[in-house]
């Protein structure tokens, strides 16, 4: 179940390490965060290492819908409420200039970038329309509320952002990692405080950063009551109609559309990992039925990491980790928030003062009511008496009919059903007696 950027752009291959070595930067995962945080970086003047575990891009950048937006649903007029006017407005100039950013990396690398409108559709409630809008005026944007859609749903209208973009991931992702220091199948598997150990051997870092979409180190930083994770899923649909704009519903239980040359994406299904959702029936027979004719060419599904506040974490990883960085909790929007991280992070290792700091920092409070839910589903599955257990935590796992994988509700690691590790943050394979039973 490959992607379509996977079947249609093959990556460059790096050798495992096989050595000890010393290096400026470490970045751990070789998503686009890390890519592009070695990209940056490297232009800064630093000596970069990036180790990814398995294969670069193989986890949530190879699995994305490729839309670059500062349009992150229905956010703006909540987050004026909870953070005032001065940060909503930095929150959005960081998303616009990780667009930007990107507009200027498509020059030099081709990755099919294409100038499209980003429209957030609504199919309940007019008035949260007409509060994103009257948010985006006090916040100086000119959004605008379109009622005409070309969607086969009925809709009470969307809140468009014009002259957002989409592109080919894979194709940017390659051509950037062609040059940098990269490791392959090089799991970093613990750290002591001077050296991190892949295997055998020893890697020094005056910096490094933590980029492997959900945080693997738990004793600093708080990450496994901050973050949770959520599923959702992709078809790519062959002789469906062109919508001209990327489309994604303010629900997240909703269906987003996007084109990319012949091919239709129609997204949705979400939910909870380790919990019951849509997954792919509920987009196989929303194509049924609105497609009728389209042939559906390929499947696959993703896995997005959820902050509690709808910001993602960017900076120092705990209080008293100095020169350990992290960027995680992209909340489904991981190519600006991936942007940003690099962006931002290039100036705090060069010791630079940043206004985006203060937005992102991931000391910012945590009273918020998804921590409630997040402390819930830990307790209660670590309460749970049945096995198999994830060994991140020891949270009771769930069998997933579906993708016949043992997915954590707790904080979203996922293994096969002979107990191979698929999504972290879970850094080992379930033990031989724990594996699933036929």
């Amino acid at each position: 179940m490959e992607s379509i950027w996977l079947q249609t752009e093959k990556l460059p291959t790096f050798p495992k390490l096989e050595q000890d070595i010393k290096t400026d930067v470490l970045i751990i995962g070789g998503g686009m965060a890390g890519i592009l945080c070695a990209h940056f970086l490297t232009q800064a003047g630093f000596s970069c290492t990036l180790a990814e575990a398995d294969r670069i891009c193989h986890g949530t950048t190879g699995n994305t819908t490729a839309k670059i937006t500062a349009q992150h649903g229905l956010i703006y007029h909540t987050m004026l409420s909870r953070f005032g006017l001065e940060r909503t407005q930095l929150y959005l100039q960081a998303n616009l200039d990780a667009l930007a950013q990107y507009r200027e990396l498509a020059l030099q690398y081709p990755c099919d970038l294409q100038q499209k409108d980003n429209f957030v559709y609504e199919c309940s409630s007019a008035k949260k329309l007409e509060q994103e809008l009257s948010a985006l005026q006090k916040l100086g944007y000119q959004a605008e509320l379109v009622t005409d859609l070309p969607l086969p749903l009925d809709t009470l209208g969307a809140v468009r952002f014009p002259l957002q973009a989409q592109f080919h991931p894979i194709k940017l992702a390659g051509a950037l990692a062609s040059k940098l220091n990269i490791y392959e199948q090089t799991p970093i598997q613990s750290f002591d405080g001077k050296y991190f150990y892949a295997s055998h051997h020893k890697i020094q870092a005056q910096h490094t950063i933590v980029a492997t979409h959900f945080p693997i180190f738990n004793k600093h930083g708080g990450y496994f009551i901050k973050l949770y994770q959520h599923r959702s899923y992709v078809l790519a649909l062959k002789d469906a109609p062109d919508l001209d704009g990327m489309y994604v519903d303010a629900d997240e239980k909703g269906f987003s559309f996007r084109n990319y040359e012949d091919y239709l994406l129609l997204g949705g299904g979400s939910h909870r990992t380790g919990k019951p959702g849509g997954n792919w029936h509920q987009l196989t027979q929303a194509a049924g039925l609105w497609y009728p004719s389209a042939k559906e060419t390929a499947r696959w599904a993703t896995q997005d990491c959820m902050s509690l506040d709808d910001i993602p974490y960017i900076g120092r990883y705990g209080s008293r980790s100095q020169n350990l960085y992290v960027a995680t909790g992209f909340n489904k929007w991981g190519m600006t928030g991936s942007m940003v991280s690099a962006m931002l992070l290039t100036e705090l290792l060069q010791g630079k003062l940043h206004p985006w700091e203060s937005v992102f920092t991931p000391k910012r409070g945590i009273l918020r009511p998804q921590l409630l839910g997040n402390l819930w589903e830990t307790t209660g599955n670590l309460l749970r008496l049945t096995s198999p257990r994830c060994p991140h935590l020891g949270c009771a796992l769930h069998w997933n009919p579906t993708e016949h994988s043992w997915d954590c509700p707790c904080h979203g690691s996922r293994f096969s059903k002979s107990g191979d590790l698929l999504d972290g943050p879970a850094t080992d394979d379930l033990k031989p007696h724990k594996k699933a039973e036929d």
